[in-house]
């Protein structure tokens, strides 16, 4: 899960100890927090628009199928007109802290490493703030992070 690291990164995170995953407005990114994510799931925070970008830290799904309180905002950046409450178009999901990793895991190491290949956040093209992991590129990118 991406965020701008200047906008809200793993150190706020860890502050906050929990917070709603709200305001994405890509459709295959929701339906990805939507449909595929599950309590107890874990996922890494991404800090984009980094230098390098790259896996900050890890953090676990608490809470499922939030309807994203932000589309219903006028004068907030991801209002969305076309939503009403009774139909609301956009989702989200609640997380919590789990741990910084040891060692960031920047974008350039993840491309290099022959075990990670197929990772969604190398593809060229793949800008989504939301996108799955498999179980084998997860633990790598964990043993990455501890050497």
């Amino acid at each position: 899960m991406k965020n701008e690291v200047t906008d809200y990164n793993i150190d706020d995170l860890d502050r906050d100890k929990q917070t709603t995953w709200d305001g994405v407005r890509n459709y295959q990114a929701r339906n990805f927090m939507r449909d595929d994510m599950c309590v107890g799931d874990l996922a890494f925070f991404y800090h984009s628009n980094a230098d390098p970008s790259g896996v900050a830290g890890v953090m676990k799904i608490i809470k499922t199928k939030i309807t994203d309180p932000t589309q219903f905002e006028k004068k907030g950046k991801y209002y969305d007109e076309k939503a009403t409450k009774a139909v609301p178009r956009w989702f989200c999901v609640e997380v919590q802290f789990v741990k910084n990793l040891k060692n960031f895991v920047g974008l350039p190491e993840i491309k290099q490493n022959k075990k990670l290949k197929g990772i969604l956040v190398a593809q060229k093209g793949t800008r989504l703030s939301v996108q799955p992991v498999s179980k084998e590129h997860f633990k790598e990118i964990i043993r990455m992070s501890s050497v």
